[in-house]
């Protein structure tokens, strides 16, 4: 699983988005071991879109799969489409750990706290909003209304 290692120890010195890590994490250990071009591609695009609403239920059904896994996962989307039965398999199978809502919180905050220009854009920014309270998010319109075009 790469989706989430861009915010492991090992990436933080690095000022890319930790799904953009990720993604060529993926994409360069897929390539090492012979993987075909076009699967490549669909795993970085499914690592790299895994945080991004909207936009990967429209791509590849993997890239489709690993957001709606995530939003399963993290945020409890779809909960109720899954029985109590199906959910106990999945967990036992893969532990959520004891205090797992504010564990990954605390993951994501320490993966990102150094790259806080990375999470202009996206969901990510109300990971460093919620951990910091000297975090300034990006305004997008300040940045539209502050751009050197005189209009």
């Amino acid at each position: 699983m790469f989706h989430d290692i861009g915010l492991t120890e090992g990436y933080r010195r690095s000022s890319l988005r930790f799904e953009v890590d990720g993604a060529n994490a993926a994409r360069d250990f897929l390539k090492s071991h012979g993987v075909a071009v076009e699967s490549v591609e669909r795993v970085w695009d499914a690592i790299a879109l895994h945080t991004t609403p909207g936009i990967p239920e429209h791509k590849k059904p993997e890239v489709a799969l690993v957001n709606a896994g995530v939003a399963m996962d993290v945020l409890g989307f779809g909960y109720s489409d899954f029985t109590d039965e199906e959910r106990d398999a999945v967990t036992a199978a893969h532990p959520r750990g004891g205090d797992f809502k504010n564990e990954i919180i605390q993951a994501f905050y320490d993966g990102m706290k150094h790259r806080p220009d990375s999470t202009f854009g996206t969901l990510n920014d109300d990971v460093l909003a919620f951990k910091d309270p000297h975090f300034r998010r990006t305004d997008f319109c300040a940045v539209i209304l502050g751009s050197p075009w005189s209009r």
